[in-house]
């Protein structure tokens, strides 16, 4: 857990983002969504972490779901110009 939540400290650090969503086999670990926020605060510049943690929606499907859906959306953009 110290070494991913280094590394998303550091990607926090850089982007600031609002929300990190974790996919495939990694967003099948439950423990991962209780014990990294605090694992996170550290390494982080500011006081307080913001950042959310999420599961995937569809879990370790995530990515597959989202390949079969790039044909698609490229033949949408294809058909716009």
């Amino acid at each position: 857990i110290d070494a991913f939540a280094r590394s998303l400290a550091s990607v926090i650090n850089i982007l600031d983002p609002q929300v990190i969503v974790l996919g495939g086999g990694l967003s099948n670990v439950g423990q991962i969504y209780e014990q990294l926020p605090s694992a996170i605060v550290p390494y982080i510049f500011s006081d307080s972490c913001r950042t959310q943690i999420k599961q995937a929606r569809f879990g370790d499907a995530s990515g597959v779901r989202g390949a079969a859906w790039l044909p698609v959306l490229a033949d949408a953009e294809a058909g716009r110009r």
